[in-house]
C-alpha cells in the first residue's frame, strides 16, 4: 500500500539512519544544501544566456574583432566544460535530497508521505509546463515524470538503492543499443526523434509572436525536450541522481562531521581519478569506432560518466569550501538564492524569453556570446538581491510557498 503507517520492521532496520539524521539536522535546513542549489541555478542562468535560452541564433560574426571572437569561443567552451551537464546534475541530486527531508519529517509523525509526494509531482508537472511556455528544454517536467521513482525506492536499503543508481548511471538502454548494433551491423542508424521538433521551435522563437511561441513551446518544444532527454541518456541519469541524493539525505552526508570529511575526501579522490580518463576518452572514440550505431551510445555513456564525476568534484569542493574556508561567506550569499530556486528558475525563463525571442526584444540577433553572458550575470545579480530582500520577511519564495501550500491542500497545515 502506498498510503499507510510506517512499517515497524522497516523502522527498526533503518533506525540508525533516522537517529543520525535527526541528531545532525535537528529539523533545521542545512545551509550548504541551499548554497549548492543556488550555485547550480546560478550556473544554469549563465549557460542559458549564452544559448539564448535554446534559441541558438546569433548575429553575424563577419567583421567582428579577433579579440571578441576569442572571448566568444573561450566563454562558450569554458562554460560548457565547467557547468554543462553538471549544474543540472547538482540540481537533480538535491531534488532527491529534498524528497527524503520531507519524507522523513512525515515518517517521524507516523505519516506516509509517498502519496502526497506523488500529488506534489503532479503539481510540478503543471509548474513545469508554465515554465515550458516560455522556455523549451526546461527540466521540471522531466523531474515530475522521473520523480515517481523516489516513492518506489524510498523504503529500500541504502545498499539496494545505490546499486540501482549505479545501474542507471551505466545507462542500460545505451548498452542494449551497442549490443544490438554489434549483432546487426547492417541495421540503419536511427533518426533522432527530436531534430524536427527543435527546428520548428527555433523557427517560431526567431519569427513568431507571443501566442505562437507559447503554442509551439508547449507542444513541439516539450516533445523535443523529452525526446532529447531520452536520446541523450538523461532519463536514467536523472533517476540515478535522485536516488543518490535521497541516500545522501538519509545518511546526513552533507553535514560537517569527521566521518563525512573522510567520505568527502575519498569521494573527491575517486571523482578526480575517474574524470580524466573518461574525459580524455570522449574525443578518442571516433578514431577507433566507425559504426555510428555503436559510437553514439558509447559516447553518451562515457560523456555521462565524466560529467557525473565532474559534478561530484563540484559538490565535494563546495562542501569543503563552505565548512572550511573563508569562501563560506561568499557561498553564504547563495543561500537565499538557493532557497528560492524554483522561483528563480522560472523567472529566468520568462526574462530570457522576453529578452532573446522574437516576441520580446529579439536580442538573439543583436548579442553575441560575450554580451549574452554579461546579460545573464546582470539577471543573476538582480535575482540574488531580490532573494536576499524577500527572505528577510518570508520563509519561502513566492512559487515555493505556493507549491508547498498546494502540496498540503485538503489538510490542516
Amino acid at each position: 500500500m502506498l498510503i499507510g503507517t510506517v512499517d515497524s520492521s522497516l523502522f527498526h532496520r533503518q533506525s540508525k539512519y533516522i537517529i543520525t539524521y535527526t541528531e545532525m539536522q535537528n529539523n533545521s535546513r542545512i545551509e550548504v544544501v541551499d548554497a549548492l542549489r543556488g550555485f547550480a541555478v546560478a550556473a544554469i542562468i549563465l549557460l542559458h544566456s549564452i544559448e539564448h535560452f535554446n534559441c541558438y541564433s546569433y548575429p553575424p560574426t563577419e567583421g567582428q574583432s579577433a579579440w571578441l571572437n576569442f572571448t566568444d569561443r573561450a566563454i562558450w567552451d569554458g562554460m560548457f566544460f565547467m557547468f554543462g551537464g553538471k549544474a543540472y546534475a547538482i540540481f537533480a541530486l538535491l531534488f532527491g535530497f529534498s524528497f527524503y527531508v520531507m519524507y522523513h519529517n512525515q515518517e517521524r509523525r507516523g505519516a506516509d508521505f509517498r502519496g502526497r509526494f506523488c500529488w506534489r509531482l503532479v503539481l510540478l508537472f503543471l509548474i513545469g509546463n508554465l515554465n515550458a511556455a516560455f522556455f523549451t528544454a526546461e527540466v521540471l517536467v522531466l523531474y515530475s515524470l522521473v520523480g515517481f521513482v523516489l516513492p518506489l525506492v524510498c523504503r529500500l536499503s541504502n545498499k539496494t538503492v545505490m546499486w540501482m543508481a549505479a545501474v542507471c548511471l551505466l545507462q542500460p538502454v545505451e548498452w542494449a543499443k551497442i549490443l544490438y548494433a554489434m549483432f546487426n551491423p547492417d541495421a540503419p542508424i536511427p533518426i533522432p526523434l527530436d531534430s524536427a521538433f527543435w527546428a520548428e521551435t527555433m523557427k517560431v522563437q526567431t519569427q513568431g509572436n507571443f501566442l505562437e511561441t507559447v503554442k509551439v513551446n508547449l507542444w513541439e518544444g516539450q516533445l523535443a525536450s523529452l525526446a532529447w532527454a531520452w536520446e541523450n541518456a538523461r532519463m536514467f541519469q536523472t533517476a540515478a541522481l535522485f536516488m543518490i541524493g535521497m541516500v545522501a539525505s538519509r545518511n546526513a552526508w552533507f553535514t560537517d562531521t569527521p566521518q563525512n570529511r573522510r567520505l568527502w575526501g575519498w569521494t573527491l579522490a575517486g571523482a578526480l581519478i575517474a574524470f580524466f580518463p573518461f574525459y580524455g576518452l570522449s574525443p578518442m572514440l571516433p578514431r577507433f569506432i566507425e559504426s555510428q550505431s555503436v559510437l553514439k551510445p558509447l559516447a553518451l555513456i562515457v560523456s555521462s560518466l565524466h560529467k557525473f564525476s565532474f559534478m561530484l568534484i563540484w559538490v565535494i569542493g563546495i562542501l569543503f569550501a563552505f565548512y572550511s574556508t573563508r569562501l563560506q561567506k561568499v557561498l553564504g550569499g547563495l543561500i537565499s538564492y538557493g532557497r528560492m530556486s524554483l522561483t528563480n528558475y522560472i523567472t529566468q525563463s520568462i526574462i530570457g524569453s522576453f529578452l532573446f525571442y522574437n516576441w520580446g526584444l529579439g536580442l538573439y540577433k543583436e548579442l553575441g556570446i560575450t554580451a549574452s553572458i554579461l546579460v545573464g550575470a546582470i539577471i543573476l545579480v538582480v535575482q540574488i538581491l531580490f532573494c536576499n530582500w524577500w527572505m528577510r520577511s518570508h520563509s519561502h519564495g513566492p512559487l515555493e510557498g505556493l507549491w508547498r501550500k498546494m502540496t498540503w491542500i485538503g489538510t490542516k497545515r
